[in-house]
């Protein structure tokens, strides 16, 4: 998997598309805050993974917290965190299965990336990629050259 990097002030307008679906599917997009960490970690870990969950408790330690969350009611959908693992990095990121192909992804991935910028960047890094087309077609952002070799490279990773 490679790094990419995105250009931060020429991220597409997703006011329309967030509008869109909180009215035909209900759905928030918004920072969670302090008293629902347990929450948020918890549903991390039990959809994606125990190091996506360190990740995402990692990004509880700045106020505001360094995630996005999507929900309907009480039930969350997706997450984005940004600045959990190294500065200037987005991920973890993910979207529960029977959610995808709504935008969900790329709304909490440009929110995160305007957080970004808000901080101060000119460019964001998305850390070890897996789905590169999506990030070129989603925010034009382009595959780091000899960036194989990451922060991820020695990750250790928990058995089953």
């Amino acid at each position: 998997m490679q790094d990419m990097l995105v250009r931060l002030f020429d991220l597409p307008d997703i006011s329309e598309k967030e509008k869109e679906l909180l009215e035909s599917e209900k759905v928030v997009f918004r920072r969670p805050i302090p008293p629902e960490k347990s929450i948020v970690v918890g549903w991390v870990k039990k959809h994606f993974s125990i190091n996506w969950a360190d990740e995402t408790e990692a990004a509880f330690s700045s106020l505001p917290v360094n995630c996005f969350v999507a929900q309907r009611g009480q039930t969350l959908l997706g997450f984005a965190c940004f600045e959990s693992t190294a500065k200037n990095f987005f991920g973890p990121t993910g979207v529960i299965t029977e959610e995808r192909g709504k935008d969900i992804g790329k709304v909490l991935l440009v929110k995160s990336l305007v957080a970004l910028r808000e901080m101060g960047y000119a460019y964001a890094i998305i850390g070890g990629v897996g789905p590169t087309h999506y990030y070129e077609k989603a925010v034009n952002a382009r595959v780091i050259a000899n960036s194989e070799k990451s922060i991820y490279q020695n990750l250790l990773k928990h058995n089953g």
